[in-house]
């Protein structure tokens, strides 16, 4: 059928294109490439990612990169505990005119972008980080009572570090829920380290291109949506988000003796749209049950908590979600 055959090669198309991004982020964040998989795949998705890593791991490097690769409009927020939401917003000043007459004028904050970086978002308070709250579910905000649409598209891609946390705030669930997946940025290994240091310490270091447009990336967007999604692999998603609630009848042992609270509605519809991504970026044309083991931890981890009882046993989050994963898709799902 002409349509079958010309999605195809949409999607086709696409992952060339995606190709050529990693390609482009490679010559200057080098290495860590589950790390730029899982950074486009929440651009592709039309999502926000939060990346947890300790300083000096190239978190912004990647963020700045990103900005160049998928042509978008980038704005950087350093957060901290004196940053206020009029800040981040943007407020309105009151100006005279010549005539003496005034009038109030707004002044746009930082987050009116396509591409906005929230550096250690959670060193603001709640009051500053609640006011990414709308502008992250709904794209825009709401100012002196009037709605101000966002850049379009709009993502916010939120760094952390873990082990500083001293003068934090924990980020509401509410704020976790939006963002689509948690990036977590290892230490690279010996040889990735080896090139990093050859590449940064010369007199010139190289610089990524810009391979999409903004356009072109909400065309990917759309384009990811049409993407077929079998039956079974639908199953298995409601199956694995549904396990992870410690008051469904479906949950493991290990879920309800040990999590404390599970993942909501956004996380099927995040693990719906991701495994596409994994898909694509791999070149295939549709999801398997590989896909959904691989976006588990991602996209449950900051949607989950352990109980007190689990932490002190030194139980982690991800080893829970990772052996209900398995258990899950391991089986074929119910038709």
């Amino acid at each position: 059928m002409a349509s079958d055959a010309d999605l195809v090669a949409q999607i086709e198309t696409l992952g060339a294109k995606l190709g050529e991004a990693r390609t482009s982020i490679a010559a200057r964040f080098i290495g860590q490439q589950k790390v730029v998989d899982l950074t486009l795949t929440a651009l592709i998705c039309g999502g926000h990612a939060v990346l947890i890593g300790l300083p000096g791991l190239g978190k912004t490097m990647l963020v700045d990169t990103l900005s160049t690769v998928m042509g978008l409009n980038g704005n950087r927020i350093q957060f901290t505990p004196d940053l206020m939401p009029a800040d981040i917003l943007g407020s309105e000043v009151l100006e005279t005119a010549d005539d003496g007459a005034r009038n109030f004028r707004f002044i746009e904050g930082p987050i009116f972008c396509q591409l906005l970086m929230a550096d250690e978002i959670n060193r603001a308070s709640p009051r500053t980080q609640s006011a990414l709250l709308q502008a992250m579910q709904e794209k825009e905000v709401t100012i002196a009572g009037q709605h101000r649409p966002l850049g379009v598209p709009f993502h916010v891609l939120a760094t952390q570090n873990p082990i500083e946390q001293e003068g934090t705030y924990p980020l509401p669930e509410a704020q976790l829920d939006r963002f689509l997946v948690q990036i977590d940025v290892p230490y690279p290994d010996r040889d990735t380290e080896k090139d990093i240091l050859i590449a940064t310490t010369g007199v010139e270091e190289a610089q990524s291109q810009a391979v999409f447009t903004a356009q072109e990336l909400l065309d990917a967007q759309t384009l990811l949506r049409r993407m077929p999604v079998g039956d079974n692999i639908v199953e298995m998603i409601l199956d694995l988000v549904r396990a992870c609630r410690p008051d469904d009848e479906t949950a493991p042992d290990a879920i309800r003796q040990s999590v404390s609270w599970g993942p909501g509605p956004r996380a099927a519809q995040a693990l719906m749209l991701t495994v596409r991504a994994a898909a694509l970026l791999d070149g295939r044309l549709a999801p398997s049950a590989e896909d959904v083991r691989a976006m588990a931890v991602p996209v449950l981890e900051h949607r989950m908590a352990l109980s007190f009882a689990a932490r002190a046993r030194g139980e982690s989050i991800q080893g829970i979600i990772n052996a209900t994963a398995d258990q899950i898709t391991s089986v074929p799902a119910a038709a």
